[in-house]
């Protein structure tokens, strides 16, 4: 297993943050965020197959950094606190009071949608 640096600068991160933050918890068994566009993940997967499944999503302006790392870091003002991938097969039900990174997503619901409300 090895772990890597990814830090991203995103030019318009209003549109993409999310979906690069997606893509980087599923890229690996593994995965931290000690600082807003800093992760650490574990995976089997080389430099060169994360960078594919990055740049994919990514804009020509924007900026992407992925490092092989050591296991040591030095952190002021931070921590790195590690979050597993999702594994299939884990039942989550409403009234659970469990997180699973990365979400899955909604599925549907038995109850109506609610109109949008209207401006007075």
């Amino acid at each position: 297993m090895r772990t890597y640096l990814i830090s991203y600068d995103l030019a318009k991160p209003h549109l993409l943050k999310h979906v690069v933050a997606q893509a980087i918890m599923a890229a690996g068994q593994s995965w931290a965020r000690p600082l807003e566009q800093t992760w650490f993940v574990r995976t089997e997967e080389s430099e060169e197959a994360l960078e594919a499944k990055l740049t994919r999503i990514l804009d020509s302006d924007d900026g992407l950094l992925i490092q092989r790392v050591k296991e040591d870091a030095v952190l002021t003002n931070t921590s790195v606190r590690w979050f597993k991938q999702r594994q299939g097969g884990v039942e989550i039900t409403a009234d659970s009071n469990i997180i699973a990174f990365p979400m899955a997503p909604a599925g549907p619901t038995d109850e109506p949608e609610l109109p949008f409300a209207e401006a007075c």
